[in-house]
């Protein structure tokens, strides 16, 4: 599966990574990274969906971003490189087939490699920027536009227009009660934006805002 990141990297690259590279498979819902482990690879996503999270002193978590194929996830690569502690943890969406890097060739590739190089930075700069959407979304938005957002970004990712998951997980995400989510969905449902199931949610072309 290596071979879908020749559009990425030079073959001198990809014959590395083939050789360096440990090829890891999850499951929907597998934890791949954790909060206080220590990273000693860092993952490049293949094929699949993966959810980043943050928690704070309290233990409650809120979504970061998501990662989908041919994306790495930057703390990861800064935590392996100065040998700390995650401060996130990430979630496979569904199943999820990546390829982890060891951090003893890292550094060297920035030298040898000018896709690699280009590929951290933009790894960075793509992160810094949903990072900064999350937070400027916590900061400003209303909680019936950061789910519409939730919801959409989502569907982005898989494709689908159904969004599996509970009310639980989306409150867990988004940082808030299961209640105040039913709530909102079920207004969204009876402005016919989206359909309810169980554990399940039908976006219909109405859902933006």
């Amino acid at each position: 599966m290596i071979e879908k990141l020749t559009s990425l990297f030079e073959p001198g690259l990809v014959a590395e990574l083939e050789a360096t590279g440990n090829l890891r498979s999850f499951h929907e819902g597998d934890i791949i990274m954790d909060y206080g482990k220590y990273i000693n690879s860092m993952p490049v996503i293949l094929s699949g969906n993966v959810r980043v999270l943050t928690q704070d002193e309290e233990g409650n978590e809120i979504l970061l971003y998501y990662l989908s194929s041919n994306e790495s996830c930057a703390m990861a690569y800064t935590c392996c490189m100065d040998a700390k502690q995650s401060e996130v943890k990430a979630v496979a969406e569904d199943d999820v087939t990546l390829v982890t890097i060891p951090q003893k060739v890292m550094d060297e590739w920035l030298c040898k490699y000018p896709s690699w190089r280009t590929y951290i930075m933009h790894s960075f700069t793509a992160r810094f920027n949903e990072l900064l959407a999350s937070f400027e979304s916590i900061a400003f938005k209303k909680l019936d536009e950061r789910l519409v957002k939730y919801l959409t970004d989502r569907q982005k990712i898989s494709g689908s227009s159904i969004v599996k998951a509970s009310h639980q997980q989306i409150a867990d995400d988004l940082a808030t009660s299961r209640v105040v989510i039913s709530r909102l969905l079920k207004h969204l449902e009876n402005e016919k934006k989206l359909i309810l199931y169980r554990n399940e949610i039908k976006l219909l072309k109405a859902i933006n805002m």
